[in-house]
């Protein structure tokens, strides 16, 4: 069993749990959501290791370098508030290059994106939100689980925003925010979330539809030509 592979295990089925029973047990009050963000950094930690472990060459890193730039400006540079295109760009990545890939440039992503909105306790669950959710859309769509159409991919953004990357950034705001959290007092911030999320999701949804099939082609293009693929790490 590879080391990286081993370091994975023992991070689900030692370090978490320990991280969450120490949390309860030593850090009372509003030290839970010093545990929530280490058990986000937690959970990010094992694929930058799988990832760093295979060695990747130096194309693979200037391609993840190169999406994550591309990402980070469909955040920063539309001027309207919530309604940012960097979800779909995480998308195409794993779509294009693979799950690996797509958490990689989301989590990367985020985390220069927030040097210009600033970093904070936040920063983790963003990687871990937007990382995921590259993941998710690089394996339902490898092997043409999912057909690549515009439309398909579009829907999908559109409800990965709605109900797994929005509401995961939602329960960051929960942690982060609430004095005392139960259902009485989570679910009016999950509410005054749904806007967010829908703005997010209707513009991942209108790149999708606008730009998806041609800025995968280029992507594609760019697979074939240096010889890359989700079964080169990518």
């Amino acid at each position: 069993m590879k080391k990286s592979h081993i370091a994975m295990l023992a991070d689900f089925f030692i370090v978490l749990p320990l991280t969450i029973y120490l949390g309860i047990r030593f850090l009372p009050g509003r030290g839970y959501y010093i545990t929530s963000t280490l058990v986000i950094a937690e959970l990010i930690v094992p694929f930058l290791l799988a990832f760093e472990s295979r060695k990747p060459q130096a194309r693979e890193l200037v391609v993840i370098a190169v999406l994550s730039a591309l990402a980070v400006a469909a955040r920063v540079v539309i001027p309207l508030p919530h309604f940012k295109a960097i979800f779909a760009v995480i998308m195409l990545s794993g779509i294009a290059f693979g799950p690996e890939a797509g958490f990689m440039v989301g989590a990367v992503s985020a985390l220069a994106s927030n040097f210009f909105y600033g970093q904070g306790a936040y920063t983790p669950w963003q990687m871990f939100a937007y990382g995921a959710g590259g993941m998710l859309a690089g394996f339902l769509f490898a092997k043409n689980r999912l057909p690549k159409k515009p439309v398909v991919m579009g829907v999908f953004g559109f409800l990965a925003v709605l109900l797994f990357v929005g509401p995961l950034l939602d329960t960051c705001t929960v942690f982060l925010t609430l004095p005392v959290i139960n259902a009485q007092t989570a679910w009016p911030l999950y509410v005054s979330g749904f806007p967010v999320n829908l703005s997010q999701g209707i513009c991942t949804l209108l790149t999708m539809l606008l730009f998806g099939k041609p800025l995968l082609e280029k992507l594609d293009r760019v697979k074939l030509q240096y010889g890359m693929g989700e079964d080169d790490g990518l």
